[in-house]
C-alpha cells in the first residue's frame, strides 16, 4: 500500500486521517492519502502567499522548470499512465496520451512565460496627453486555488498548475478524491524541478470541507475549477468579487451532414462518444444525422462501436474502462432504462455490470429525456435524424450547456453557417466535440461556464493589467 501526505510549502505531512484511493476496475485499495485538516489547509494558503510575495520567480526561472517538470513527465510516462489507469479507469493507452498532452501544456507554458507582457497604450494620441508614454504590465493575481476533476488526473491539473506558475503565481491544489495519487506525483516532480517550496501545495479532502474553506479564504485571488455546474455556481456565490475560470461540462453535439465523409464521422463519432467510459467534459452525447444519409451513417458508426474493446483498463487493447464509481454506472443505467419508458429505442447496449457500463447507443429520443438534455458523463450517445442545417443548428442550440460541439460537411458555406450560429465556445468542423490542442483557447458559454484555459489564456485570467503612464 503507497501512502502520500499533503505537500505544503515543500514538505510531506503526515495527517491524522487517511483516505483509501482504489484501483476502479479491481475494486482494491493500492494507496491512500491524507486527509487535510482545517489548519493544514491555513497552512497551505499560508505558504502560497508567503511565497509569491518574498520570493517572485523570474520569467526565465517559471520557463526552466516548467519545462524540466516536461520532460520529467516524459521520464516517467510509464508509472504516471499506469496510475492514472488504476486510480481512475481511463485505458492505458488513453492515460498515456494524457501524459504526453500534459508534456505539451508544460511545454506551452513554459515558452509563454518567457514572452508573456502587456502592450504599449498609444496615449500620446489624446488631447493633454501628448508628452506622456503610456505602457500595461500582467502581474499575477497572487495565490490560485485550482480545484480538478477525476476524468483527466494529470492534464486538467496542468492546465491549472504550468499557467498559474507561468504568470508568477503560486497554487493551492485540490484534487479530486478519487484521483488524487497523480497530483501527489507531479508535486513530487515539479520539486525536482526546481520549484520552490511554496509555489505549488497539495490538500485533499471533501468539498464541504476542504472545499468550502478554500472558498471562504480572502487570501486567494484566483479560482480555476472544472466540474459541476452547481458547484460552480456555489463557487461564484462564495467568492464574491474575486475572480474564476469554470469549466462546468457540456453534453456536446455533433452534426452530421448528408454531404459528409461518412466513413470518417462515423470512426470519429464512435471514438468520440465512448472515450473514457463517456466521462470527458466534451464526450460525444448528441449525434444529429441527415435524414439523407441516416440509414448508412448509423450502419458505419454501429460497426465502429462494435470494435471497440471494453474491460480492464490496464490492457494495452483496451478502449472502454469502467466509470468511476458503482453510483455513477447505476445513475447513468438508470437514465437509460427512463429514457427507454419514455420510447427510446436501445439499438446497441444498455446492460451494466458493476462499474462497467456497455457502450449504449439510443434512437427515438426528444430532448426533454434526461439522455439528451442533461450531461450524460457516461458511454451513452443518442443518435437523432434532421431534415436540413437549420433544424440541426437550432437542436444544438435548445441545450442550456454550449462547451463545443462539431459538424462534419464537405460545404464551406454550411461549416460557416454553423460557426455563425452553434451557440458554443469552441465548434469543431470535420471533426467531434471531443477535439482538444492544449494550447487553444477552451471553454464555454451558458451553464458551461465562463473563462477560457490554455496555457495563454489562463495566464491572462490569472493577471491583472498595471497600467503605467510617465509624464516625460
Amino acid at each position: 500500500m503507497e501512502r502520500y501526505g499533503l505537500y505544503i510549502n515543500g514538505e510531506w505531512l503526515e495527517t491524522q486521517e487517511y483516505l483509501p484511493v482504489t484501483d476502479k476496475y479491481r475494486g482494491a485499495a493500492f494507496a491512500e492519502v491524507g486527509l487535510a485538516s482545517k489548519g493544514q489547509v491555513g497552512q497551505a494558503i499560508k505558504a502560497a502567499e508567503a511565497a509569491w510575495k518574498s520570493r517572485p520567480l523570474s520569467p526565465q526561472g517559471r520557463f526552466r522548470i516548467l519545462s524540466r517538470t516536461s520532460a520529467l513527465l516524459g521520464e516517467n510516462l510509464d508509472d504516471l499512465a499506469e496510475t492514472i489507469a488504476r486510480e481512475g479507469g481511463k485505458p492505458l493507452k488513453l492515460a498515456r496520451g494524457e501524459v504526453q498532452r500534459a508534456m505539451q501544456t508544460f511545454q506551452v507554458a513554459a515558452e509563454e512565460a518567457k514572452r508573456f507582457t502587456g502592450e504599449i497604450v498609444p496615449i500620446q494620441s489624446a488631447p493633454g496627453a501628448e508628452n506622456r508614454f503610456a505602457f500595461t504590465l500582467r502581474v499575477p493575481v497572487g495565490v490560485v486555488a485550482a480545484i480538478s476533476p477525476f476524468n483527466f488526473p494529470l492534464n486538467l491539473v496542468a492546465h491549472k498548475v504550468a499557467p498559474a506558475i507561468a504568470a508568477g503565481n503560486a497554487v493551492v491544489l485540490k484534487p479530486a478524491s478519487q484521483t488524487p495519487i497523480t497530483s501527489a506525483k507531479l508535486c513530487r516532480l515539479m520539486a525536482e524541478a526546481g520549484l520552490p517550496a511554496g509555489y505549488l501545495n497539495l490538500v485533499v479532502g471533501p468539498g464541504s470541507t476542504v472545499g468550502e474553506q478554500l472558498l471562504a479564504d480572502q487570501r486567494i485571488g484566483f479560482y480555476t475549477f472544472t466540474g459541476s455546474p452547481p458547484v460552480g455556481e456555489r463557487l461564484r456565490q462564495a467568492i464574491g468579487l474575486r475572480r474564476c475560470t469554470l469549466e462546468l461540462g457540456s453534453n456536446s453535439a455533433t452534426i452530421v451532414h448528408e454531404d459528409a465523409d461518412l466513413d470518417k464521422a462515423a470512426t470519429r463519432c464512435a471514438s468520440a462518444a465512448f472515450a473514457h467510459a463517456g466521462q470527458v467534459c466534451i464526450s460525444l452525447q448528441r449525434l444529429l444525422v441527415h435524414e439523407r444519409v441516416w440509414d448508412a451513417f448509423q450502419e458505419k458508426f454501429l460497426a465502429q462501436v462494435d470494435r471497440l474493446k471494453a474491460g480492464d483498463p490496464m490492457d494495452p487493447e483496451t478502449d472502454i474502462g469502467p466509470m468511476i464509481s458503482e453510483a455513477e454506472a447505476r445513475r447513468a443505467e438508470a437514465w437509460i432504462e427512463e429514457a427507454r419508458s419514455q420510447g427510446a429505442r436501445v439499438v446497441l447496449g444498455g446492460h451494466r455490470q458493476g462499474l462497467m457500463l456497455e457502450p449504449t447507443v439510443l434512437t427515438d429520443v426528444n430532448d426533454q429525456m434526461k439522455v439528451v438534455c442533461e450531461e450524460v458523463f457516461a458511454p451513452v450517445v443518442t443518435l437523432v435524424p434532421f431534415r436540413d442545417l437549420n433544424e440541426a443548428i437550432d437542436r444544438v442550440n435548445v441545450s442550456k450547456f454550449g462547451l463545443q460541439a462539431g459538424i462534419f460537411t464537405g460545404s464551406i458555406h454550411a461549416a460557416m453557417e454553423a460557426a455563425r450560429r452553434v451557440e458554443v465556445g469552441g465548434l469543431m468542423i470535420n471533426d467531434t466535440s471531443i477535439f482538444r490542442a492544449d494550447l487553444m483557447p477552451y471553454g464555454g458559454v451558458k451553464l458551461s461556464g465562463s473563462g477560457r484555459e490554455g496555457p495563454r489564456y489562463a495566464m491572462e485570467e490569472m493577471t491583472e493589467t498595471r497600467l503605467v503612464v510617465m509624464d516625460l
